[in-house]
């Protein structure tokens, strides 16, 4: 029996402080009818792996790229190719290219010209896809153009190609290529074999190579266990082709070439079908950055996961393992609760284990003075303030521990601040000694002395202070431990399971005991037996049979599941009505924990049940389940079929008030069995049990116990007033195990049992529901399994079902949709409310919308169902659409809300036709005609023609008209800009043509698809004549703009000479520079003058003269001249003989000083005064006449005094000499020099002149002298 938390009106049925609101709850139905992911497993779309990852695909063996490479088809007229894959595939550039790329999968014009291509003659040989993660793999699918190898298998590998396993081996005849693989059929969806289905030699051209992940002949019950995963999820595929499929050479009889170059691997295209890999919590994937696939690898995760491949739980949502995704994907990754004490948490999977699966989340870094698994508990030396909640940050008080009875330093119980006591010591502060100990002491390490009093001779304990001990009457001694006179040791047994007067054997003090009791003293029940407490005969309202309306005449058997004696009395108490004298409610309290309940979890219903739940801080004041509200006018039946003998019983009503109002209830009692006959009165009849004014209106629970009114039920009066005394009568019968009666009491109670029942009774524990076979000494309570209760562990506890091996689980029934806690204990199934449906009472009734507030489908009489979250209809019938199925479906018109019906729109046919081309219809009021909203590439009345820039033939079934595929370089506007039907492009516009306009027209290059087709610049100088002719445009490569140069011309408009040529100012191109090979440092000369670069001591623009300022033969040597350059001609020397050519004004042998006539200051050399060339030459004439007379003067060793003639020569010599440097003296110093000596030498020279005219006629030697002044 449970007491109500808080007071209700007077009209409202229950109390509403036990609900509990579940986050999300709404959120999550609606979307159950949207996307299945966040109820079960959910799965990305699949795609084309090789899509966007061409650079991640590669092959061993590849013809032609190292250079133009031959092979041959197979037939009567072998014919032979080219294979040049040095550059990728291009249609005009480089056509030859099989690059491995070209087995992607396009949708091109051109797919089919392009294929992938090994080698000739190579047997072995691999295409490697590597994956940057891991992907979900579904299937691969190889298109070949030539024959299908004759041998093959594909392998797959989980971790990057560290490792890889077979997955299937394909052969024309397997037995001899794979000998060692079976080729039976698979017997499970892992075996590998050998498949020779792909391997045969037709077909010749196209033939195909499927493989399946999963083989469609085994069932997959689970797409998440380990076998699949594995088989499911790669990083790496390889396909390796092992045998080439050969032919013979024997068909023809004429000379062949060489075999091999007409085998070869050669494949159209390749599919590798997969989708991201999320663990099934994810049903799409996002690009990264900047990157353009097919199939991307970042999932979106749900399930409160993440990762790239959501393997793993959010943050703080580690309270339930991640696992992958499934049934019941909802009850991954929880959230943690730190109630608001930590963001963050961690799985512990040792608590999740350890709490049944219930919470595995452990908080970290708990704040406010918090610890535990989720921050619940409060740290040593605190502990929780009973009048704060847990999520409350000042909730953690200080304990107050008494310090002499107290250990731990003052640490207390975190939850309730329960002191840790020293061994004898109690008490929430430890300030007292427990029972049987005295004397508290602070230096005592146990807190406490035991008391010394004999048990068998002392009543009750000592005092605490003091130790005194206080004496049985029959007992005696300061510590009560010797009998009295006559008396023996068995009366002090306190009765237990023995028969009064008592009698024990003198020998041991062994008592006689009754059944199932032992021990010396018969104090204790045999193993698997119990003395029941005074309330076992209880009744519970769910087995009774309600009583609508008043007295019902029809007393019901008993229950067929009775266990009682045939013999035993059975009786019938009926309540048959209870009177309000106010208006208020009566509740009743009678729960069954034996059998199914009868009361039916109906809304309304007469009879309600009030759930109550066990707290630990909270007393049991109630049995079973909880409550039953029972309204005025209603009456309950009680069977009592399980008495083992006719005695004296009284009758116990438990009740609890819920609201103040007075009330009356009347019990009747009827008799179905006779039983034993035991009873000598007819206690058949009615009473009123209850009429009286009370404070507040009560709950009822009946139960039966012996009544306690004589000595005869105890060995003593002593006993009897001691049993009043301690009111034991009132405690034995509250509800709930009796562990915590008085000991006085107990042992009262226990001797009293043991003779009601003769002896112990057997626990009869349930196998299922208990946890073994024994049960406590007293009541017989089992030790139940998880959510199980009962004295034998035999139901479900409140708000529980499914009774079995693992104890029982939890209702969860929606508070906002249930009408209890309480659900179906064997289905679950929760009592829900009108309109709501659902195993918890968690969506509304087909037909209805908005949980909790369910409301109606609006749908026009066009659905009956609706989203239950959005309340849009679904399933509208009579081409219906829309929210509320207020409008037509496309390719219908019409007005559903006013009641028209929706026609169909003929555009120029119905929808289902194949041939209906708007997007919508409506009828014109005005012209009654239906007017067709066409889609697009559409046109006419009835949309039966194309559009300018669109095309299509649709006359054809399934045809459309669908753009011009001329990329964007057409005039959409212009009708003839395409063929209408064969959607050739006419009026190609962007200078492009083709087609398609795909290609830039003669003349131009760039990108036609992006309209950059721009006009080729060439530099005529240096283009070929024949790609570049006069008055006409120039052409270069359509794609990069290069013009075609000439030899020696280089630059993307050939504008500029290759080195080693030069002058591209002539008609022919560039020159070579013909640079001489050994006397040139290399031959790339000037671009401009032709110059190469020289050795140093060689010129001229080949490198073949001797360079500026050198002379001799070149190809000899050449010397330098050593001429000043600043004073030379040019050339500077002569060639033959070195000599310097000086320029005028400049003499000497180097040309390195001024001419007599010029400036002295070099290498200027200014023309002098004209006066300077007079005197020159006179300076001239001296220097000649000194020339002249240094011949005449004798070398014969004669001395000058012995002559006075020579001696005068000489002398006149030196004066000539000195005449003759004067050309360096300046003018001014001359005419000095002249005024001075002019008459001096001037007389001199005569006479000297004429001196030596004498003497030369003497030695026959004519000299003339002029000199002229």
């Amino acid at each position: 029996m449970a007491r109500a938390g808080s007071s209700c009106q007077v009209d409202q049925v229950c109390c509403s402080r036990y609900f509990t609101f579940l986050p999300a709850v709404h959120l999550q139905d609606y979307k159950d009818f949207q996307d299945p992911c966040p109820i079960s497993s959910c799965n990305p779309q699949l795609g084309d792996l090789l899509v966007g990852r061409a650079a991640q695909l590669s092959a061993s063996s590849t013809c032609g790229l190292d250079g133009p490479q031959n092979y041959c088809i197979i037939g009567y007229l072998e014919k032979c190719f080219t294979c040049d894959s040095r550059l990728p595939y291009h249609r005009y550039n480089s056509p030859n290219s099989h690059r491995i790329e070209n087995v992607i999968t396009n949708f091109d014009l051109e797919r089919k010209l392009k294929w992938w291509q090994s080698e000739t003659g190579v047997h072995n040989v691999s295409i490697q896809l590597n994956l940057e993660t891991m992907f979900q793999f579904s299937h691969l699918v190889l298109r070949f153009k030539s024959f299908r190898p004759a041998a093959m298998l594909v392998e797959r590998s989980r971790d990057f190609g560290r490792s890889w396993t077979v997955v299937r081996y394909f052969a024309e005849d397997c037995s001899l290529h794979f000998p060692s693989v079976s080729t039976a059929p698979a017997r499970s969806i892992d075996d590998v074999v050998c498949d020779s289905r792909y391997s045969g030699s037709e077909p010749s051209l196209v033939g195909e190579v499927v493989l399946k992940a999963l083989d469609p002949v085994f069932k997959t019950e689970n797409p998440h266990a380990p076998n699949i995963h594995d088989l499911t999820t790669v990083t790496n595929i390889r396909v390796n082709f092992t045998r080439l499929f050969t032919l013979g050479d024997t068909l023809l009889s004429r000379k062949r070439r060489n075999p091999q170059d007409k085998y070869y691997y050669s494949v159209y295209n390749m599919v590798v079908q997969g989708s991201c890999f999320c663990n099934g919590h994810a049903s799409q994937c996002v690009p990264m950055a900047g990157v353009h696939r097919d199939v991307h690898r970042q999932c979106v995760c749900k399930h409160n996961t993440a990762g790239e491949n959501c393997e793993r739980c959010q943050d703080f949502h580690n309270d339930s393992p991640w696992k992958p995704g499934g049934e019941g994907a909802a009850d991954i990754c929880r959230a943690c609760n730190c109630h608001s004490h930590s963001d963050s948490c961690h799985f512990d999977a040792a608590r999740y284990e350890a709490t049944g699966g219930v919470s595995g989340g452990v908080c970290d870094d708990c704040g406010n003075n918090r610890m535990g698994p989720q921050c619940e508990q409060c740290q040593p030396f605190l502990y929780q303030d009973p009048q704060r909640a847990k999520d409350d940050p000042q909730a953690c008080i200080p304990c107050n521990c008494d310090p002499a009875g107290s250990r731990g330093g003052g640490q207390c119980d975190a939850l309730s601040g329960q002191c840790v006591c020293k061994e004898n010591v109690e008490g929430q502060r430890c300030d007292r000694c427990k029972h049987g100990f005295f004397s508290l002491r602070q230096d005592d390490p146990t807190g406490c002395q035991a008391c010394r009093c004999h048990p068998l001779g002392s009543v009750g304990s000592c005092d605490q202070l003091t130790g005194t001990c206080e004496c049985d009457p029959m007992a005696s001694g300061p510590l009560c431990d010797r009998c009295l006179v006559g008396h023996i040791l068995c009366h002090f047994l306190s009765f237990g399971g023995i028969s009064c007067p008592v009698r024990c054997s003198p020998e041991d003090g062994q008592c006689r005991c009754l059944p199932n009791m032992i021990g010396r003293r018969c104090s204790d029940p045999a193993p698997g037996y119990f003395l029941p407490a005074l309330n076992y005969f209880l009744y519970e309202a769910e087995l009774t049979f309600p009583l609508l309306g008043g007295r019902s005449s029809t007393i019901p058997p008993p229950s067929p599941s009775s266990s009682a004696d045939p013999s035993s009395s059975s009786r019938v108490f009926q309540m048959d009505h209870v009177q309000h004298l106010h208006r208020q409610s009566l509740h009743l309290l009678f729960i069954s924990i034996q059998q199914q309940t009868s009361i039916p979890l109906v809304p309304g219903y007469t009879l309600q049940i009030i759930p109550r739940q066990r707290a630990s801080h909270q007393p049991v004041t109630w049995t079973g389940l909880g409550l039953v509200r029972v309204f005025e006018g209603v009456g309950l039946r009680f069977t009592v079929d399980n008495l083992h003998s006719s005695t004296d019983y009284q009758l116990a009503i438990s009740y609890e008030p819920e609201s103040a109002s007075d009330w009356m209830a009347i019990v009747s009692i009827g008799k179905v069995s006779p039983g034993d006959g035991g009873c000598s009165s007819n206690p058949t009849g009615s009473k009123t049990v209850i009429s009286t004014c009370l404070i507040m209106p009560p709950f009822f629970q009946i139960s039966l116990f012996n009544r306690i009114g004589s000595v005869q039920n105890f060995c003593s009066q002593s006993d009897l007033d001691t049993f009043h005394q301690f009111h034991c009568t009132g405690l034995a019968v509250k509800p709930g195990p009796q562990e915590s009666l008085p000991e006085v009491c107990e042992g009262l109670i226990v001797s009293l049992s043991a003779q009601i029942h003769n002896g112990a009774v057997l626990c009869r524990c349930n196998v299922i529901g208990s946890t073994g076979p024994s049960c406590s000494k007293l009541g017989g309570f089992c030790d139940c399994k998880a959510n199980v209760i009962g004295r034998c562990c035999d139901a479900c506890a409140p708000m529980t079902f499914g009774f079995g091996p693992e104890g029982c689980k939890r209702c969860n029934c929606d508070p906002h949709g249930s009408v209890s806690e309480l659900c179906d204990q064997v289905s679950g199934q929760c009592a829900c409310r009108s309109e709501i449906t659902g195993q918890r009472c968690k969506r509304c009734q087909m037909g209805f919308w908005g949980f909790p507030s369910c409301r109606s489908c609006e749908c026009n009489g066009l659905s009956e169902v609706c989203d239950g979250f959005t309340g849009d209809c679904l399933n509208c019938r009579e081409h219906t659409t829309g929210p509320s199925c207020e409008r037509c479906v496309e390719g219908y018109y019409g007005d559903p809300i006013s009641r028209q019906a929706c026609q169909p729109c003929l555009c120029p046919d119905v929808l289902s036709s194949g041939r209906f081309f708007a997007t919508s219809c409506q009828h014109d009021p005005q012209s009654l005609r239906l007017i067709c909203k066409c889609q697009e590439g559409h046109t006419g009345v009835s949309c039966d023609s194309c559009s300018p820039g669109f095309y299509g033939d649709l006359t054809l079934p399934g045809a459309v008209c669908k753009e011009c595929p001329c990329n964007n370089n057409i005039d959409p506007d212009d009708p003839n800009s395409c063929n209408s039907t064969t959607g050739e492009c006419l009026h190609c516009l962007h200078n492009t043509i083709g087609l398609h306009c795909q290609h830039c027209k003669p003349g131009y290059h760039g990108n036609a698809l992006t309209q950059d087709c721009k006009e080729c610049s060439c530099d005529r100088r240096g283009t070929q004549e024949t790609r570049c002719p006069l008055g006409r445009p120039c052409f270069c490569d359509p794609r990069t703009g290069q013009c075609p140069c000439r030899t020696g011309v280089i630059g993307k408009l050939c504008d500029e000479c290759e080195d080693r040529y030069w002058n591209l100012n002539i008609a022919s191109g560039c020159q070579p520079c013909s640079c001489d090979l050994i006397k040139s440092i290399s031959n790339i000369c000037d671009k401009v003058t032709g110059h190469c670069p020289c050795h140093p001591e060689f010129g001229g623009r080949h490198c073949d003269e001797c360079r500026e300022n050198h002379f001799r033969n070149p190809d000899l040597q050449c010397i330098s001249c050593d001429c000043n350059l600043e004073g030379t001609k040019q050339p500077s020397c002569d060639p033959e003989t070195g000599k310097c050519i000086c320029r005028a004004g400049v003499s000497g042998i180097f040309c390195d000083e001024c001419t007599p006539g010029f400036n002295t200051l070099f290498p200027a050399c200014e023309p002098c005064h004209p006066c300077n060339a007079l005197w020159t030459q006179i300076v001239t004439d001296v220097q000649r006449a000194a020339q002249k007379m240094r011949t005449l003067i004798p070398h014969n060793n004669v001395q000058p005094t012995d002559n006075q003639h020579l001696q005068e020569m000489i002398n006149m010599h030196s004066m000539l000499d000195s005449l003759a440097n004067l050309r360096v003296i300046s003018p001014p110093s001359v005419e000095k020099l002249e005024k001075i000596l002019y008459p001096q030498v001037s007389s001199q020279v005569s006479s000297n002149v004429r001196q030596v005219r004498v003497e030369s006629q003497v030695t026959g030697v004519k000299v003339r002298v002029k000199s002229q002044v």
